[in-house]
């Protein structure tokens, strides 16, 4: 238990110390439901701006959580195996699922609060929700997907990528271009054919358009991703990108000598 809660503390420490990562997890995400606040919404019917910033508000949150999982959970680990720490705790008798238990705990206590302040600025922005008690805690296990599968692209980057910052531009990249591909920037319906496709396979942008369809409705997502069949391959994707990068990063992260 304390090589978790030290591993905890080291990593939310270091999250909240780094300029670039409150800025890229936090600001950059921050920057983006101001502009589409205040600019996409121009020649919009008044009535539902609101719920358009809305929308906005919960695409930007997620890509707040993808960023977290994609650019800083690499960025971390890489660090970590720059300074050495890594081929010390390998030399010890500390097991590798303590050290990624306390990691992981860390980026979800940071993910949480790079969320909440998102989600407060979209409401400062007049951001507008209409779900339900229950709609809001499906809401949470949505999320929650969202964080497993940011999180396992994430450990395959920082085990593939052993320098700090190439493992955080990856992560920043691959963020930044399945975001804008994928329907968070833009909307679904002005997606081309192939893109659609995209967004409804990939567990993150799936999530989050199931996140706005429980709290906003169909209007605002361009079609139902409730169904049982997206549903349960948006689970089992994400969670396969998760136990993917976790099986890599005990290997070879982890691999004595």
């Amino acid at each position: 238990m304390n090589v978790i809660t030290a591993t905890f503390n080291k990593t939310i420490k270091e999250f909240l110390r780094e300029k670039s990562v409150l800025f890229w997890t936090i600001v950059w995400p921050i920057i983006w439901v101001l502009i589409g606040s205040f600019t996409f919404v121009s020649e919009a019917k008044k009535e539902v701006i609101p719920y358009i910033r809305g929308s906005i508000t919960i695409s930007m949150m997620t890509f707040a959580l993808t960023l977290a999982g994609m650019a800083n959970l690499p960025g971390n680990i890489s660090r970590d195996r720059e300074r050495g720490l890594l081929a010390k705790l390998k030399s010890m008798p500390v097991s590798p699922w303590k050290d990624f238990v306390g990691r992981i705990l860390g980026l979800v206590a940071f993910s949480c609060l790079a969320s909440i302040l998102v989600i407060l600025a979209g409401i400062a922005c007049g951001a507008r929700f209409s779900g339900t008690i229950v709609s809001v805690f499906q809401c949470i296990i949505f999320l929650l997907i969202i964080f497993f599968a940011s999180a396992g692209i994430g450990l395959i980057v920082g085990t593939i990528i052993k320098h700090v910052q190439g493992a955080v531009m990856t992560g920043v990249g691959i963020s930044v271009v399945t975001a804008s591909i994928s329907g968070l920037f833009a909307p679904y319906w002005s997606l081309p054919p192939m893109l659609q496709r995209f967004s409804r396979v990939y567990p993150i942008s799936s999530a989050n358009s199931s996140v706005i369809y429980l709290l906003l409705g169909k209007s605002y997502t361009g079609y139902n991703p409730l169904s049982v069949n997206q549903v349960t391959a948006t689970v089992i994707l994400s969670f396969l990108l998760f136990v993917v990068g976790l099986i890599l990063y005990s290997k070879f992260c982890w691999r004595k000598g």
